[in-house]
């Protein structure tokens, strides 16, 4: 018996090359074309997140079909159960809105030892340890066995594969300089040669075989290899070889010195500056950031310009102790000096630092006698680019404010790098390379961790994990925080950390407790919000009202009470000014914003100190009366009415209708965006007392939660409104309320929980002469009477609604009611009746599209009932046409599942497994364990009319699961039967 891993078996992924996987030297069977590119997609991105529709996109560039994203689930399953086939316990690939990761941990991926090796190497190389150097520069060649992805088509791929090849070759070019370095000038001839001819431009190779050639006593065939290249260039390009190359064969010529093996002859400046501050202790993390600046090196070829890198970031985000980290990890790259200015663009008590003053003191530590410098501003910026030009420097610029700040700081050209610190965007510098800009976010949770350790001490935060965990995310994982409260631990030795996290989870006291001594959290905000503009400042302190985690512009709008467009103007200066994050942009097209939990306490106390409490309120409830317009006419949209939905009465805060059709194109879309912050918002609304605004909003959003399953988010809308409706004595939202909180229960399965809430919701209709309410809780009630087997009793229920129906003319619901008679009339036997009551739901529910996919899905149920398995085939692909549109995932579900059904009752077995394949798939959106189970079951019968008992035996072992959890007594009693069936069937 093969031994086991205690975690599994370690995967070995390779790319450079044939795309493989193996364990232990086994390799792992990888299917057709489409797993090999969804795999390349997730190699190339290793523990990032890859949508579907870029996966889509790679396996059918623009062409996909309509059942494309099924087909990728798919093809990640199939993956899976490869992985899980080779004793891989764990989850490689995991399923991440909006698509899927492949996580890397403890396993191996040739490009990330690659990447790791070559770091190594470069690292070695810089501190002149050259056989160490060439080690590892070996070691990461031989993890090539041809070129990347070979085999593996789509252009994403390619693309992909081709800029692999290009950072190989850049490699080969730094692995080389290391090899001369170390004297191998003979044997690199003939294979630098060879490249040579397969890439004739690439002039630091024909610089590296010329220098090769000379050194090996060939210097006629390296005065040959200039030549060549010349013709070349002339001839092919239009122009000359680089200034390298020529400088190099002039060198040649003249037989320099220099050229000879070894060191290079050079002569240090008079004076070579130290003044970055002392590396910040306990510095940790942010590897990825320390790596996009490493790109200010250009991959170690000579450039002609200087290097420009910038990081941003809010006040506290450590970004001075990001670029003196780098700056020291980088020193050996820059002979002639480092320097360091902080030109106080923040700075309280002093004015921001004058150029000119800078420049002088920058001049006077290269070594220009301090009577030398000239009084006039221009001829001293000319003398510091002139000193600057034949020289490599580095340049910190710390807390710049603005470009005008350092215009003059620049250096005209030379081989120096300038890395700046900003909280603005700096929109008139253009970073050069490109990921050199790095915009600094908050520590992720275990480098948060990590810095309280190593400032607190590594026992203390070990002993209590958790609260280390709570205490990070109190700070905002932001490193001033953070540095503050390990402070406050560390001078206090008696103090837990569980004891310090009590103090912070007040959010009244938190800025204060992080805002003692010298570093203090609210001072810091403070430099930064007295420069905002004055709109731009009362946005920021309004947003601190809500408590929503996220938000789009229009919400901005409503707190201001102007036009959405110029919200947003003022949410993006807020973003460049770093007080609001950009969290990415919704299925709408909305850009969403955030604030931090500390800045939103800011805003908050500024708000408090600056508003009134009138002026406060009526900010919120024009948010919230916004929500309840736009969630009101989704709904209305998505269902084509209102019916059997009672309405608050509320004020509805008007919104443009041009500005509705373009959140509202798909209204399901829109709701799913916003449901986070839906439910956040009812919270805070019953909170506050806005009974009439909680209630309609979570009634509104009501068709969210049916259609995605959110049980959970309902019943939280749902119980906080129905308290506060409670309080005020607000009839029609308690039995608004007590409906939704039926259907919940009802999901649950708990159903004499939900007959209560049902029974009582129908009494306060009644109460209040709300018929169509009233017909709602009936259709209910008369569900949870079928379920019990009390079909007499539901059917009286069902004859009651519909009579209210008919008298409100409300159709919709007449339509809800017949279909539900149609079920009973099924589970009596009635198939006839059950055809004809169905057939009228379908006629009555034509004019709702929703209703009318309820209808048709009950046909199909009934044609099931009655054999006709061609109609029912019919009658559920129109519904599955009909819910696709909707976005409505539970319809989807049930719809796929009645199709595989059809077609495994018409005989189609290999289709119906394909189908149910399909619906399993998309049952894991939905978190509805009676439906997975029913799909499960469903799928084993499929299985075992194939023959493939195994898989059949596993299938109805997942429904026993799935349908034990909500205590579905005659669901598992029928999986229990199958599985006694086919045991049976295999003696």
């Amino acid at each position: 018996m093969k031994g086991e891993h205690p975690v599994g078996e370690r995967l070995r992924f390779r790319v450079f090359g044939p795309l493989s996987v193996t364990v232990d030297g086994r390799a792992v069977p990888i299917g057709g074309a489409r797993q090999r590119t969804v795999l390349a997609l997730l190699l190339l991105n290793p523990g990032r997140i890859v949508p579907v529709d870029t996966l889509v996109e790679a396996v059918w560039n623009s062409a996909p079909p309509a059942t494309a994203r099924t087909q990728i689930a798919i093809v990640i399953a199939a993956l899976r159960k490869a992985l899980k086939a080779e004793n891989v316990r764990e989850d490689v690939i995991v399923t991440a809105h909006p698509g899927y990761a492949l996580r890397a941990e403890g396993h191996l991926v040739d490009s990330l030892e690659f990447a790791r090796l070559l770091k190594e190497a470069e690292a070695h190389a810089g501190g002149r340890r050259y056989a160490e150097a060439a080690a590892r520069y070996d070691e990461a060649f031989a993890l090539w066995s041809g070129p990347a992805f070979a085999g593996v088509g789509g252009t994403v791929v390619e693309d992909e594969a081709a800029r692999l090849e290009e950072h190989r070759l850049n490699a080969y070019d730094d692995a080389t300089a290391v090899r001369l370095a170390l004297g191998h000038h003979q044997t690199l001839v003939p294979e630098l040669a060879a490249l040579v001819r397969e890439q004739p431009l690439r002039e630091r190779s024909r610089y590296h075989l010329m220098l090769a050639q000379y050194r090996s006593g060939r210097r006629a065939e390296a005065m040959a290899t200039y030549r060549e290249a010349r013709e070349q260039f002339i001839e092919e390009l239009g122009m000359e070889p680089g200034p390298d190359l020529r400088e190099l064969h002039d060198a040649i010529l003249r037989d320099d010195p220099s050229l000879a093996p070894g060191p290079a002859a050079r002569s240090a400046p008079l004076v070579v500056p130290f003044e970055l501050p002392p590396d910040i202790p306990g510095f940790t993390g942010r590897q990825h950031e320390l790596d996009c600046l490493e790109g200010l090196f250009a991959g170690g070829e000579r450039r002609h310009g200087p290097a420009l890198g910038i990081i941003t970031g809010i006040a506290g985000v450590g970004k001075t102790g990001l670029a003196v980290r780098w700056a020291h990890r980088a020193a050996a790259h820059f002979p002639d000096g480092r320097l360091f200015a902080d030109l106080r663009g923040y700075d309280e008590e002093y004015e921001p630092t004058p150029a000119a003053d800078v420049i002088s003191r920058f001049l006077r530590s290269l070594g220009v006698p301090p009577e030398q410098l000239p009084p006039d501003v221009d001829d001293l910026v000319s003398m510091y680019r002139s000193v600057l030009a034949e020289r490599r420097v580095l340049l910190v610029l710390d807390n710049v404010r603005s470009y005008a700040q350092i215009e003059s700081l620049l250096p005209g050209s030379g081989g120096s790098v300038v890395l700046l610190t900003s909280r603005e965007q700096l929109e008139e510098l253009v970073a050069w390379p490109q990921n050199a800009r790095v915009h600094l976010g908050v520590l992720p949770p275990a480098e948060a961790v990590d810095l309280l350790g190593r400032v607190v001490g590594e026992e203390r935060v070990t002993a209590a994990p958790a609260d280390a965990v709570r205490l990070a995310e109190l700070c905002d994982r932001l490193p001033l925080a953070l540095r503050i409260a390990a402070a406050r631990l560390a001078s206090k030795p008696h103090w837990t950390v569980g004891h310090l996290v009590s103090r912070l989870a007040d959010e009244r006291r938190r800025l204060d407790e992080l805002s003692q001594g010298g570093a203090q959290v609210r001072a810091s905000f403070e430099l930064s919000y007295r420069y905002l503009p004055p709109q731009a400042a009362l946005l920021y302190r309004r947003l601190g009202l809500l408590d929503v985690p996220d938000f789009a512009a229009w919400v901005g709008g409503a707190l201001l009470d102007i036009d959405t467009l110029d919200a947003e103007r003022l949410m993006e200066s807020l973003v460049d000014a770093q007080f609001l994050d950009v969290v990415g942009v919704d299925a709408t097209g909305q850009l969403r914003y955030r604030l931090q939990n500390l800045l939103r306490l800011y805003a908050r106390e500024r708000v408090y100190a600056e508003e009134s409490g009138e002026e406060q309120r009526a900010a919120r409830e024009r948010v919230f009366s916004s929500f309840l317009t736009i969630a009101e006419e989704a709904y209305a949209r998505d269902y084509g009415h209102h019916s059997g939905v009672l309405r608050c009465t509320a004020p509805r805060r008007e919104i443009g209708a041009v500005q509705l059709d373009g959140l509202l194109d798909s209204p399901l879309e829109w709701l799913e965006a916003e449901r986070l912050s839906l439910v956040a918002a009812v919270v805070q609304a019953a909170r506050l007392g806005f009974d009439e605004l909680a209630w309609g909003i979570t009634a509104s959003a009501s068709v969210l939660f049916d259609t995605r399953n959110y049980l959970d988010d309902c019943r939280i809308c749902a119980h906080a409104a129905l308290d506060v409706c409670r309080e005020t004595g607000n009839l029609r939202g308690q039995a608004a309320m007590l409906h939704e909180l039926g259907a919940v229960e009802q999901a649950h399965r708990r159903l004499d929980t939900a007959h209560a809430h049902y029974a009582r919701a129908l009494e306060l209709c009644g109460e209040l002469g709300e018929a169509t309410g009233q017909a709602v809780n009936l259709r209910n009630l008369s569900m949870l009477e079928r379920f019990r087997g009390d079909l007499d009793t539901a059917m009286g229920r069902l004859e009651t609604a519909l009579e209210i129906c008919r008298t409100a003319q409300d159709g919709p619901g007449e339509a809800f009611t017949l279909s539900g008679m149609a079920q009973i009339e099924l589970e009596r036997g009635n198939n006839a009746d059950a055809l004809k009551l169905a057939e009228e739901a379908v006629r009555l529910g034509g004019g709702n599209e929703r209703g009318l996919a309820q209808a048709l899905h009950r046909l199909g149920q009934v044609h099931l009932a009655l054999g006709g398995h061609v109609q029912a085939e019919e009658a559920f692909l129109r519904v599955i046409e009909l819910v696709r549109v909707k976005s409505d995932q539970v319809g989807l579900v049930y719809a796929t599942l009645g199709l595989g059904e059809s077609r495994l009752g018409a005989g189609d077995v290999e289709g119906a497994a394909r189908t149910l394949s399909t619906a399993l798939a998309e049952v894991a959106h939905i978190a509805s364990p009676l439906v997975d189970g029913r799909v499960h079951l469903a799928l084993a019968e499929a299985r075992r009319r194939q023959g493939r008992i195994d898989e059949a035996r596993e299938q109805i072992a997942a429904a026993h699961r799935a349908f034990a959890t909500i205590e579905a007594r005659r669901w598992t009693a029928q999986a229990e039967a199958a599985l006694a069936a086919l045991q049976e069937d295999s003696v």
